[in-house]
């Protein structure tokens, strides 16, 4: 009973384990996995560096994805920390916006780095939306530029 009288749940165990195996469970910290999205951001500014060093685009090319992918960061980052203190949000807009003109590395880092906008299935669907529309037109660059 608690403090109230009510009745309440007391000494309770997953069916199939036993209380020390879930006591270490619970009190080991959970590895988050950000490989995957590392990767990707890295594999991409990798041909942009390999696209400046060929002549393709210019070298400026490099700098502006690095610096918006760090801008990408940073403004999730303040979103994040926003929505933890219930405090005025960056429109997601803006988010896309910045992932649109080439942050999109560092929004991808950013998104699960911080678990944020990872579960809200329309902000994901622009997020790639905005991927292969920055990856479409810096193609689009080298082909005819």
């Amino acid at each position: 009973m608690d403090s109230r009288a009510r009745r309440r749940a007391s000494a309770v165990r997953y069916v199939g384990s036993d209380r020390a195996a879930t006591t270490r469970r619970a009190s080991t910290p959970r590895r988050r996995s950000v490989r995957p999205q590392f990767a990707v951001a890295l594999a991409f500014m990798a041909c942009v560096l390999v696209l400046a060093f060929l002549g393709e685009v210019p070298a400026w090319t490099v700098g502006g994805y690095a610096a918006l992918s760090g801008v990408a960061f940073l403004t999730y980052r303040a979103d994040k920390a926003a929505a933890r203190q219930g405090a005025r949000r960056t429109p997601e807009s803006t988010l896309h916006g910045i992932d649109l003109l080439g942050g999109w590395p560092g929004g991808l880092v950013a998104r699960h780095v911080l678990r944020h906008k990872t579960t809200k299935q329309p902000f994901r669907t622009v997020f790639w939306v905005t991927v292969v529309a920055n990856c479409a037109a810096l193609a689009a660059f080298v082909v005819v530029g």
